[in-house]
């Protein structure tokens, strides 16, 4: 991959908070890939799996939503935004960004969790030809592996709150093993995983405006199953919120790639380049071709 080249930048989102990018790219990329993050995953997670496509022909970006390691601000308490501020505001710039870096070529998406929920957010989500899912499932803790219930109501009861008070936001590290979190991304989370419909209800009022109904590009969503939140049960809960979308679920165990474990995260560790390969390749079959 000696032809690879990484640059870092800012760009601004679309009310202009800068947002901190990652572009890794082959010299003549043929197929232009943006990654969407999990919660609390910092763009530099991606590195190895942006490197692997980029060795592959293509242009990977890669960014941190506001609030998060390289975008967040100096002062994180005093941070005022909700959650879906990253696929409304962030997410569409880094799309922007992407195509100004890799013109001419299609568009693809791989969404890491959080990253699948808020595709239909971005009012330029037409512009992508199709969507890879990694572990995107409804967050209604009920509907999770019993085992990771405990961990996640302490969570939401007791070390989110407790980490408000002291702190103003969401500190992260021990319990919370992401990156520091705005107080508006956790509240707003909080909300949707305590209740059934998840976010789903909302989009009918609260979420207004979006473009879920507007999402027509293939989607294919992979989940593990060692994964306590993305399974064979909340996976399809989630899509429903794609109605006009073809829409489908692929289940892997982790010895399919000779894995011990994948998790909710494993999927972009290193030693999972066959799931990568496999991802690659179904984003680039031939109805693959973004619309103009």
């Amino acid at each position: 991959m000696s032809d690879t080249v990484i640059r870092d930048f800012t760009a601004p989102a679309a009310d202009g908070f800068p947002l901190s990018m990652r572009l890794t790219s082959s010299a003549d990329p043929a197929v232009a890939v943006l990654v969407t993050s999990g919660t609390g995953f910092p763009k530099g997670f991606y590195d190895r799996f942006a490197r692997h496509l980029a060795g592959r022909g293509a242009a990977v970006l890669t960014f941190d939503y506001r609030g998060i390691a390289g975008s967040r601000p100096d002062d994180l308490a005093a941070m005022k935004m909700d959650y879906p501020d990253w696929g409304r505001l962030d997410m569409p710039a880094a799309l922007e960004a992407l195509i100004e870096a890799a013109p001419g070529v299609p568009v693809v998406h791989v969404g890491h969790s959080v990253g699948g929920h808020f595709l239909g957010f971005m009012p330029n989500q037409h512009l992508i030809a199709r969507h890879a899912f990694v572990s995107v499932g409804s967050g209604y803790w009920a509907r999770h592996h019993r085992s990771y219930n405990p961990l996640e109501l302490f969570f939401w009861f007791g070390y989110g709150p407790w980490s408000l008070l002291r702190h103003g936001y969401i500190k992260g590290g021990g319990l919370w093993a992401g990156t520091d979190l705005p107080r508006g991304v956790w509240t707003t989370w909080r909300r949707w995983c305590l209740k059934a419909p998840y976010f789903l209800d909302e989009l009918k009022d609260r979420l207004r405006p979006h473009h879920f109904d507007a999402v027509t590009a293939p989607i294919r969503s992979w989940i593990f199953t060692d994964d306590p939140i993305a399974t064979l049960e909340t996976s399809p809960i989630l899509l429903q919120v794609y109605p006009n979308a073809r829409r489908e679920v692929v289940v892997r165990q982790p010895a399919h790639y000779g894995a011990a474990r994948i998790g909710h995260e494993g999927a972009f560790r290193r030693g999972m380049e066959p799931l990568w390969d496999e991802m690659f390749d179904w984003l680039l079959e031939p109805d693959g071709v973004a619309p103009s």
